[in-house]
């Protein structure tokens, strides 16, 4: 329960809201990252490849022709050295052609392990369908895969999966498109119009009256001049301005698989009465011998024999007074020795009985 306790101080400690910068509210639209994926063969593996899968097949004859060599028809490979592999990354904005970019590598099919693997030639197509990075590279993998002749195994990690850093180099740039728009547009990384409507007036009272408007409850609108070299320069000074976002509103957040709680301190209850206990049954079963009496040509028989004991631990019943703030939701627990798992219970009640004015989030 300690650790109710910690995050109640900590909120209560916390204070009004700090200004924050405009980068750390949201982004600029148009300035962001693009995903790239390809496919490809890994080669050099120490027999823990796809063996014969038919498209692994193919992959290595495209391979061979690059260099002038066919393959005989009607020739298996049986290629336990290779892989079938799919390749991920992410082309940040502004990236010109010549840039490094991290890669991921997983397998596509049967093998065992891509460690001590090497990536061939692949490009790296956007989902527009054109090239925007070739990869190729010695892979980095973290699992290890280990089999017998018997069957038996021992996986540690993913040892299927691995990863090339600066292993594909960028052949060409994205157009982020923001030197050509009518006007800037600011989006928040998430909606709340009190935050959005700051931001405007912020930018409004460092640039100038009416250069900022809020569209929505995520964006907003900034009037500038035409071309690139201009707009950034404005933008990092937009960038830096400072805003004093709006109060995150109450949610409560329940991990179910781990009974982590997490409770923000906009949260309050109303007036309620929760009574909290627990009733323990215990049965336990038990084998005895019964003899029959002397001289009286009975038999020895085995009677079961059962002891139940019930146990109820009695806790008080407590009350919240209107307004309860996070800092008495955690006093109650602690005084009660509630788990998690009963908190959890507790918060559902007090959400269905009206109690509780806060939206309640279950991962």
């Amino acid at each position: 329960m300690r650790f109710f306790t910690a995050l109640a101080a900590l909120l209560l400690v916390a204070g009004p809201a700090m200004a924050e910068r405009i980068k750390d509210l949201g982004h600029f639209q148009g300035l962001r990252s693009n995903q790239l994926t390809g496919y490809g063969i890994v080669v050099g593996l120490a027999g823990t490849g796809d063996d014969n899968l038919e498209y692994t097949t193919q992959g290595m004859r495209s391979v061979a022709s690059r260099f002038g060599q066919q393959l005989p028809a009607g020739v298996n490979p049986a290629l336990k050295n290779a892989a079938a592999v799919i390749i991920t990354a992410d082309l940040p904005p502004f990236a010109k052609p010549g840039e490094k970019l991290d890669i991921t590598v997983a397998a596509l099919g049967k093998a065992k392990s891509l460690r001590g693997g090497t990536l061939l030639l692949a490009p790296l197509q956007g989902a527009d369908g054109q090239i925007y990075a070739m990869a190729q590279g010695n892979l980095a993998v973290g699992g290890l895969g280990v089999a017998a002749a018997d069957g038996s195994n021992v996986t540690v990690n993913v040892p299927t999966a691995g990863r090339i850093p600066g292993g594909a180099t960028v052949e060409r740039a994205v157009d982020a498109g923001f030197a050509t728009t009518p006007e800037l547009r600011f989006n928040l990384a998430q909606a709340d119009l009190t935050t959005v409507g700051r931001v405007a007036n912020a930018i409004n009272a460092s640039l100038g009256a009416g250069r900022a408007r809020a569209i929505d409850a995520v964006t907003v609108a900034i009037a500038a001049p035409q071309g690139a070299e201009l707009r950034t320069a404005l933008m990092g000074q937009i960038e830096d301005i400072g805003v004093s976002p709006a109060d995150a509103p109450a949610k409560v957040i329940v991990n179910a698989r781990t009974g982590t709680v997490v409770i923000n301190g906009a949260v309050r209850i109303a007036p309620a009465a929760v009574s909290h206990g627990k009733l323990t049954v215990r049965v336990v079963n038990d084998l005895r011998a019964s003899q029959p009496e002397p001289f009286s040509r009975g038999q020895t028989t085995v009677v079961p024999r059962s002891d139940i004991a019930v146990e109820e631990e009695r806790r008080p019943m407590f009350r919240f007074d209107g307004g309860a703030s996070l800092a008495d939701i955690v006093k109650a627990v602690n005084a009660i020795g509630a788990s998690p798992a009963d908190l959890v219970a507790m918060l559902e009640a007090l959400k269905e009985a009206g109690a509780m004015k806060a939206e309640l989030v279950v991962l």
